[in-house]
């Protein structure tokens, strides 16, 4: 054999070695679909770390004012996790250049932007918008299946995912208020941690292909060290402290309404009296939010400008996938428009829109 072929010959083989474990069949387990449903359920405190990748198919049309939400659900999210247990984790965002790091102690996360040199502390409210931690396969997997029962759930072929052979469980929900078809996780089998997730919107207008995908490519399931989920500020770094974390917190505190228990029929999840609230469980679940008109306005028209939105003389209907939004009122009114959007049906939001209106004023103490 000559000298080259010999060195081809290393250079294959060598290049081979990451590929051979993917050509492996999967093994799979006789664990039950509810043995993997409770481990999925209650692995927020199994320790973990890991890099994820979460493809979103959602396309919503809105700006800075909703954080990061649109970006989050459109397209590529690549995420570094160390998880010691839901009161102490570290998720790093990576983007293009540099990262955007949360850093959550007990009731207080901080929010650190590595090109900007700036970090933002603030306690955990009660409301809040969707951020990017909560994308991680086991944080979605969890919110998805919180309401699911053993009857709900059916196992479904494994598959390898990160170098672990992964048993996997597909749950249907039975709601007809819900916009999800199913949702396919796979765990892994000795601690429960959710390593992939699958979201399916249902309707004719469905496509079929996930409409959300959070899946690790490396995952270490072992309890990380204090020093890799503390935040230590280095020299230059501005540190500010928010009273708000973003505007559906601001608004749940300060705006002069009071939500009601129920809305559509489904009860709010938290029992503190607020302006602002999160109705339903699981993938049967929606938002809703008093906006000024300041704020409104131009998130409005960045919803009227999308190619399925549904206008109406005092609202606005866009519905993307598993995702339905709807804005109250029209520009320039002087009441308040509300937001509602979630994994519902548009009937669902816009019962609930119909009782916000409905709503008197209260006197609150703050600014927004």
């Amino acid at each position: 054999m000559s000298r080259w072929s010999v060195v081809a010959a290393v250079v294959l083989a060598v290049a081979a070695i990451p590929v051979v474990p993917r050509l492996l069949p999967v093994d799979d387990t006789d664990v039950s679909a509810a043995e993997l449903l409770a481990g999925v359920q209650g692995s927020a405190d199994v320790g973990h770390s890991g890099y994820a990748e979460t493809e979103g198919a959602v396309q919503l049309p809105v700006g800075d004012d909703l954080g990061d939400v649109g970006e989050l659900l459109a397209g590529t999210t690549r995420l570094r996790v160390w998880w010691q247990d839901a009161d102490a984790w570290r998720v790093d965002r990576l983007l293009l250049s540099g990262e955007v790091d949360l850093v959550h102690d007990g009731p207080v996360t901080v929010a650190y932007d590595y090109e900007d040199a700036q970090a933002v502390v603030t306690e955990d409210p009660v409301l809040r918008l969707p951020r990017a931690s909560d994308l991680l396969p086991p944080t979605l997997a969890r919110t998805a299946l919180e309401d699911a029962s053993p009857d709900d759930v059916s196992r479904i072929d494994p598959r390898r995912v990160a170098g672990i052979d992964a048993p996997g469980i597909r749950y249907e929900p039975s709601s007809d208020r819900t916009t999800v078809e199913r949702v396919d996780v796979w765990v892994d089998p000795g601690s429960g941690l959710p390593l992939r997730i699958e979201v399916r919107a249902s309707g004719p207008d469905a496509s079929g292909s996930p409409d959300v995908v959070s899946a690790f490519e490396e995952v270490e399931v072992e309890r990380p060290g204090d020093d890799r989920v503390g935040f230590q500020p280095a020299a230059g770094v501005d540190v500010d402290r928010a009273r708000t974390l973003d505007i559906a917190d601001a608004a749940g505190r300060y705006a002069p309404f009071l939500v009601p228990p129920t809305l559509a029929g489904l009860d709010r999840r938290s029992d503190d009296a607020a302006a602002a609230g999160v109705y339903g469980a699981g993938v049967t679940r929606f938002i809703a939010v008093p906006l000024r008109g300041r704020e409104a306005d131009p998130l409005r028209e960045q919803l009227r400008a999308a190619p399925d939105a549904t206008l109406g003389r005092r609202r606005t209907v866009v519905a993307d996938g598993a995702l339905t939004v709807l804005l109250t009122g029209s520009a320039g009114d002087d009441r308040a428009a509300w937001l509602v959007a979630g994994t519902v049906t548009p009937e669902v939001l816009e019962e609930a829109a119909r009782a916000l209106l409905e709503l008197d004023f209260v006197d609150r103490d703050g600014d927004r």
